[in-house]
C-alpha cells in the first residue's frame, strides 16, 4: 500500500527486454538507503516489486499486462519517475490509501498561472472521481478540484511542481492514473441493486458509452 506522497524523483538508468516482460533500472538514493529484494516500490504510481540492487540503483521487472495498462512502456532512458516505497504500519497517510494498481492513462493537458492543471480522462474512469475526491496521477495523491466526462482539473502547489515529476510535464504527455478504490468497490456491491446495464455501459448508466 501506498499514501502517494512521492518521496523523491528517480531516473531511469536502464530498460531491457525480457519474455513478457521489460526490465527496468532506476537510480534512486534515497529509496535504496533500506529497500531489499522482494519489497515494493511505487514508480510513477505502478507497484513494483524490486528483483535486484546496485548501489544507489534498483531494478524491477513489468510484466506485459502493466505495459499495457500504464505508461511505462513509453518510458526511455533519462526520464524522470516519481518514487514512493510501500508504506509502513503505523506511518502517517499524507496523502490517501493506493494499491499502486493502475486504472489506466490519461494525458497532460495544460496549467494555468495558479497552478490549475487540467488532464484528459478516460470516459470509462469517470465515474469514479468525483469533486474534492482522490485521484493518484503518476503516483502522486491529489483532490480533484473539477471534472467532467472526458477531463478533470487539479490545484499542484509549488512544492508538487518541484518535488515531483508533474513539474516538467508537457501538454500530451501521457500519465498513469489510480482512481478511489473505494468507489470501485460501491459500484460492484450495488450493481445487483440496479437497473440492467446497456450494451458497453455499466450498470443503472445512462450515459455516454464507456468507449474511450
Amino acid at each position: 500500500m501506498f499514501t502517494g506522497i512521492v518521496e523523491e524523483v528517480g531516473e531511469v538508468i536502464g530498460i531491457d527486454q525480457v519474455p513478457n516482460a521489460a526490465r527496468l533500472s532506476v537510480a534512486g538514493p534515497l529509496v535504496t538507503t533500506d529497500v531489499e529484494h522482494g519489497d515494493s516500490v511505487a514508480v510513477n504510481g505502478v507497484c513494483l516489486t524490486v528483483v535486484d540492487i546496485a548501489g544507489s540503483s534498483f531494478t524491477v521487472d513489468v510484466v506485459h499486462e502493466t505495459l499495457q495498462r500504464s505508461s511505462l512502456a513509453k518510458v526511455h532512458i533519462g526520464d524522470r519517475v516519481n518514487l514512493e516505497r510501500a508504506m509502513a504500519v503505523g506511518d502517517r497517510l499524507g496523502g490517501h490509501i493506493m494499491q499502486g494498481h493502475v486504472d489506466g492513462t490519461g494525458t497532460y493537458l495544460a496549467r494555468d498561472p495558479s497552478g490549475v492543471t487540467r488532464f484528459a480522462l478516460p470516459r470509462a474512469l469517470s465515474r469514479y472521481v468525483v469533486e474534492k475526491g482522490s485521484i493518484a496521477v503518476d503516483g502522486v495523491s491529489l483532490t480533484v478540484a473539477s471534472v467532467t466526462e472526458d477531463e478533470f482539473a487539479v490545484a499542484l502547489i509549488p512544492t508538487t511542481l518541484e518535488m515531483t515529476n508533474l513539474g516538467t510535464k508537457t501538454p500530451g504527455d501521457p500519465v498513469n492514473l489510480e482512481v478511489d478504490v473505494l468507489a470501485k468497490y460501491v459500484e460492484k456491491l450495488v450493481a445487483c441493486h440496479l437497473p440492467p446495464a446497456e450494451p458497453g455501459k455499466a450498470p443503472g448508466d445512462n450515459g455516454p458509452d464507456l468507449q474511450e
